[in-house]
């Protein structure tokens, strides 16, 4: 089955950015698709209130590294309420668009977003359920 990308996708595919690990993090977030396989781990480091350094590492396809890239892109420099708004249909329009078998891809991206400001949240001592909401695993 053929799959037509945009080129944007095309592009953080071949050229992610904010690849790797931040030693130190203030958060982790670590989420997975059990049906297709893809892992992606987030990494935030945070000033104030202010993401300065997110990095990511993807287990997944082109799509899966794709939206982890453009997420990142999207949330460095923000604060954490901006990050924690950033949904997965904003990571798609800025990729200009997934096939739709791909959705799930920018629903992980997101979902690793709050999963690592959860974990910010839990070092600090603030149950982060209230503000992040509840991160489940999703079957697709």
């Amino acid at each position: 089955m053929a799959f037509t990308y945009s080129e944007k996708v095309m592009d953080h595919f071949a050229n992610p950015r904010n690849v790797g690990e931040i030693e130190n993090a203030d958060g982790v977030g670590e989420v997975g698709n059990s049906k297709c396989g893809d892992i992606m781990k987030m990494y935030l480091k945070v000033d104030g209130n202010t993401i300065s350094d997110v990095k990511f590492k993807t287990f997944g396809c082109g799509a899966a590294i794709a939206t982890s890239s453009m997420a990142t892109e999207l949330i460095k420099g923000k604060t954490i309420d901006e990050a924690l708004k950033l949904t997965n249909k904003a990571v798609m329009e800025a990729l200009d668009g997934l096939p739709p078998v791909k959705v799930h891809c920018s629903v992980l991206a997101e979902e690793a977003i709050k999963s690592a400001v959860s974990d910010y949240y839990r070092k600090q001592g603030i149950d982060p359920e209230p503000i992040v909401g509840k991160i489940e695993e999703h079957e697709h």
